[in-house]
C-alpha cells in the first residue's frame, strides 16, 4: 500500500464575465489527489491522508477518489472549508493564481491523526505545500519521522510560490527532507526556483550525498534525468506527443514511478538502490509513457494501464 499525503482542492475558473456576475467553473485537483488518483488508475493500491472537509467540495473529492479504488480509511474529515484556488489569465495570457487557502481541511490535519496511518504501510508519500504550512506540516514530519526505516519514503516538493513565498521555508524543507527520503521526484522548475543558476548534475549529486537512494529530475519537454547512489545519471528524452496542456504532466510522471516500483516489488529501499541500469530506464519509460497521455488531453486526466499499451508504439528513443 502506497500511503499519499496531502492535498485535495478544486481549482475554480472563470468561464464567462456578465454584468452582474461571472459564471465560474471549478475542477478537482490537488497534486496529492492527482497523485493518489494516477497510481490507483496504473494498477497501484493507494491510501490517501489527507483533510476532505464534509462540504459539496469536500464530498465531491471524496466520492471521486472512492470512484477510482483509492483506500480513505486515513482520511480525516475535518470541520472546515476545502480550499479554492483561483485560475485567471492576466493581459499578456499568462495564469494569475489567486489560493483561498486559511483554515481550510487540508491544512487542518493534526498529529493526532496519524493513528489512521498503519505503520506497515509500504511507501509514503509527502509533498507539496503541505509540507510547508502549519499545522499539517508538523503532522507530515511526524509521520515521515515514524516512517523513516519502515517505509519507502517519497518526496516530490512541487514548490508553489504563490502559497508560500518564502523560498528559505521550502528549501529548510527539502534540505530536511533529503536526509530522510529515499526516493525523490522533482521538477527543474523546482530546482530553479530554489537554487538559481544550480545545475541539474550538481543537484543530483547534494541529493545522493544527503542519503536519497534515487532522484528524478523532470524536465518537460527535455524529458528526465534520474540516478541513484549505484548507478550514474540515466538521461531519457521526453516522449514525442501533441500537447494540449502540461497540467498533471509531474503528478502522472511520479504516479507512474510509484505504480512500476510496487507492481515490481520495488518499494524499499534496498531494491531501489539494488536497481539495475535496464530496471531504471523501464520505470523511466513508463512514466514517461504515462505523463505524455495526460499532456495530450486537457487538464489533470491521467491515463489508466489500458491505455498504457497503446503508448507502447509511440517513439520513445534510447537513452
Amino acid at each position: 500500500m502506497i500511503v499519499v499525503c496531502g492535498e485535495a482542492l478544486f481549482d475554480v475558473f472563470a468561464t464567462q464575465e456578465r454584468a452582474a456576475a461571472i459564471d465560474l467553473a471549478a475542477c478537482q485537483g490537488g497534486s496529492p489527489f492527482n497523485l493518489a488518483t494516477g497510481v490507483a488508475r496504473l494498477g497501484g493500491a493507494a491510501r490517501f491522508f489527507g483533510g476532505l472537509s464534509h462540504d459539496v467540495f469536500g464530498r465531491k473529492l471524496y466520492a471521486a477518489l472512492q470512484a477510482e479504488g483509492v483506500d480513505l480509511s486515513a482520511a480525516p474529515r475535518p470541520d472546515a472549508p476545502t480550499a479554492l484556488v483561483m485560475v485567471s489569465v492576466d493581459a499578456g495570457g499568462v495564469p494569475v493564481y489567486t489560493f483561498y487557502g486559511s483554515g481550510t481541511a487540508e491544512r487542518a490535519v493534526r498529529l493526532a491523526d496519524l493513528e489512521r496511518v498503519p505503520a506497515d504501510a509500504q511507501a509514503v508519500h509527502v509533498g507539496s505545500y503541505c509540507m510547508v504550512v502549519e499545522p499539517v506540516a508538523s503532522t507530515l514530519r511526524a509521520l515521515v519521522e515514524r516512517q523513516h526505516g519502515r517505509s519507502l519514503i517519497v518526496y516530490d516538493p512541487n514548490v508553489r510560490l504563490t502559497i508560500e513565498p518564502r523560498a528559505d521555508v521550502w528549501r529548510e524543507t527539502l534540505c530536511w527532507m533529503m536526509r530522510r527520503t529515499d526516493v525523490l521526484k522533482v521538477s527543474e522548475e523546482d530546482i530553479h526556483a530554489l537554487y538559481p543558476g544550480r545545475r541539474i548534475d550538481t543537484f543530483i549529486a547534494e541529493a545522493l550525498d544527503a542519503g536519497v537512494a534515487l532522484v528524478a529530475v523532470t524536465r518537460g519537454e527535455r524529458g528526465v534525468v534520474a540516478a541513484t547512489r549505484t548507478l550514474a545519471a540515466v538521461e531519457l528524452p521526453a516522449v514525442p506527443v501533441a500537447v494540449v496542456d502540461t497540467v498533471g504532466a509531474g503528478d502522472t510522471f511520479q504516479a507512474g514511478l510509484l505504480a512500476w516500483l510496487q507492481r515490481a516489488g520495488c518499494l524499499t529501499r534496498r531494491a531501489v538502490e539494488g536497481l539495475g541500469r535496464d530496471e531504471l530506464v523501464e520505470a523511466l519509460r513508463f512514466s514517461a509513457r504515462a505523463a505524455a497521455i495526460t499532456c495530450s488531453r486537457r487538464g489533470a486526466d491521467l491515463p489508466y494501464t489500458s491505455e498504457l499499451a497503446g503508448a507502447e508504439a509511440l517513439d520513445m528513443p534510447q537513452p
